[in-house]
């Protein structure tokens, strides 16, 4: 009897820690599913291509050929509850099914009320009951085509269906493919006349009768008070406004922030126009997500996210992106309001600022999360570069399945299969090794890169046997339409003092090394280069390398192939 009674209070102690009883779990910055550390190399699928069972099954054997191992798929609102209490998961059921099949890992995104700022993915009853679930309201007063994050039916509706969807997962789920979840897509008030016709911004903040009337009550006394606890760890955009009000602790918003201002400073990373409303919206927002995450974990306590769409410098005031989502500097407001939600993941297709937006989103205690990119082989490339220089939880190509309207990929681009077989072959070394990213990519000017690894520098440079073949008219094109004009992404392991793994590839260059410290009256030189491949029996063996494979340069990549080297180095 006693050993009964010691065993019921082990499984009750252990039922109470994170993580147990469910297939995933995060914890400062680590991602451990089956209770081990789990990077995703992912991709996502287009928006509608889980709108019905028959319409997704032959995508998730082609995710599985292109060495994915998470797919990031939509579940909206208005399939789980096309009537008002009455829930249908059919859909979802054949989205875990056909995953987990295949042996995949699924990411589900929660279209519930927004969905890149607007709100088409809600159910009709909702649509059609303005009253009931009402919309936001650009300046001026005109409704808006997306419902209002102070809508208190609409946030209980959301969160009702959101914690029934969680439920489901809970119980049908039975072999732990759900790893994690999106709640909403890309939110904020958007004016997209003003974002893509260039006319007057009308969505700084929600305008509604609602949100005036909240704008000029009282700041939440959690919010100062979160301001307060963590006041060394703000965000140097939320801190200035708080000090230039003299820190209040309480006030409206204009008076705890100041009134928003809208000028332009020189650079636009560091302005933040229309701060005031931005901060206003954020806190309604993540406050909506909170009820709806919150309710969620309830049920099923995954590890959940949320996305932003990114100010840039075509965009530079809220509104002309979604104003009030998770943009990096808005996590304070976040944090604040939103405990339940673990990641703050960022889209990323403006590749000119790829380093801005991906150093912005690991700051701050935030790991480098990223549901979408481009799916083209620039794409693939920067997978290497961006796991050597940032180590993401996730990279995932979006419309990775093809066929869509816009931002498709090729269905016959073999550029992701080739990154994602080297680098899952090797996750365990990348994840907390000792790393570096380079990155060719001509298209944004970025011509030649170079890192110190140890005692030495590693340089990447256009492959010399192209620009020869240029030089004589030859067009070094490879599969799919990759060329020389194709990005070149490589990754460098430090396994020992001289010994380095390299992987990298898809666009065309050459890896070179020198000492880091010009000083020490040594040369560096190859001891030795061995190429990894795969047999066919699917083992791998080393294909020792010499004379004119390595006489330009300690490794290199021809356009259309992704390549891993072992490269021991020695000085005299």
């Amino acid at each position: 009897m006693k050993k009964i009674a010691l065993y019921l209070i082990l499984i009750l102690s252990l039922s109470a820690l994170p993580g147990w009883g469910q297939p995933s779990s995060y914890h400062n910055g680590e991602l451990l599913v089956d209770g081990k550390p789990f990077t995703l190399l992912a991709g996502e699928l287009h928006n509608s291509t889980t709108g019905s069972v028959a319409g997704q099954r032959d995508v998730w054997a082609r995710m599985k050929a292109n060495r994915l191992n998470t797919v990031i798929a939509a579940m909206s609102w208005e399939l789980v509850e096309p009537e008002e209490n009455h829930f249908d998961f059919t859909v979802l059921d054949a989205m875990i099914d056909g995953a987990g099949e295949q042996g995949l890992k699924l990411v589900v995104l929660w279209f519930g009320s927004w969905k890149n700022g607007v709100s088409t993915y809600v159910p009709a009853w909702v649509k059609k009951d303005g009253k009931r679930f009402p919309r936001a309201a650009f300046k001026g007063g005109s409704p808006a085509p997306y419902l209002s994050a102070l809508g208190k039916n609409t946030m209980q509706a959301d969160a009702k269906a959101f914690a029934r969807m969680m439920a489901h997962i809970r119980d049908y789920d039975k072999d732990g493919t759900v790893i994690l979840v999106q709640v909403e897509n890309e939110m904020g008030t958007l004016d997209m006349m003003s974002t893509y016709m260039g006319g007057e911004n009308r969505s700084r903040r929600d305008y509604s009768p609602a949100a005036d009337k909240a704008f000029k009550g009282k700041v939440p006394d959690a919010l100062t008070a979160y301001l307060k606890a963590h006041e060394r760890e703000l965000h140097p955009a939320v801190l200035s406004a708080w000090e230039r009000s003299g820190k209040r602790s309480s006030g409206t918003w204009e008076e705890v922030f100041g009134q928003g201002d809208l000028s332009l400073g020189e650079s636009w990373q560091d302005t933040y126009p229309g701060l005031t409303e931005e901060l206003f919206n954020a806190w309604n927002y993540a406050t909506y997500v909170e009820h709806i995450a919150a309710a969620g974990k309830k049920e099923y306590n995954l590890p959940m996210f949320v996305n932003a769409w990114l100010k840039q410098e075509s965009g530079q005031e809220p509104g002309k992106y979604p104003s009030g989502g998770a943009q990096a500097h808005l996590f304070d407001i976040w944090r604040a309001a939103a405990p339940s939600i673990d990641i703050y993941a960022v889209d990323i297709y403006a590749t000119r600022i790829y380093d801005w937006i991906c150093s912005t989103f690991s700051s701050f205690g935030n790991p480098l999360f990223i549901p979408e990119t481009t799916s083209t082989p620039d794409g693939a490339s920067r997978a290497f570069y961006t796991f050597g220089r940032y180590q993401p939880l996730c990279y995932a190509p979006f419309g990775i399945d093809g066929g869509g309207v816009t931002l498709s990929a090729d269905p016959d681009d073999p550029s992701f299969r080739l990154a994602y077989t080297l680098l899952e072959s090797h996750m365990d070394e990348i994840r907390g090794g000792n790393t570096i990213g380079l990155l060719l990519d001509p298209a944004n000017g970025r011509n030649t890169d170079s890192a110190v690894l140890g005692k030495y520098r590693f340089s990447l440079r256009p492959n010399r046997l192209d620009l020869f073949a240029a030089t004589a008219g030859v067009s070094a094109t490879g599969p799919s339409g990759t060329s020389s004009q194709t990005a070149t992404g490589v990754l460098v392991l430090q396994k020992g003092e001289d010994e380095f793994l390299v992987l990298g590839g898809v666009g065309s260059g050459s890896l070179s090394v020198s000492l880091a410290r010009e000083d020490t009256g040594k040369t560096v030189d190859i001891l030795s280069v061995d190429e990894i491949r795969t047999d066919t029996d699917g083992s791998s063996y080393l294909h020792r390398l010499n004379g004119d494979e390595t006489s330009m340069g300690v490794a290199l990549f021809r356009t259309g192939t992704a390549k891993a080297f072992l490269v021991k180095l020695y000085q005299y």
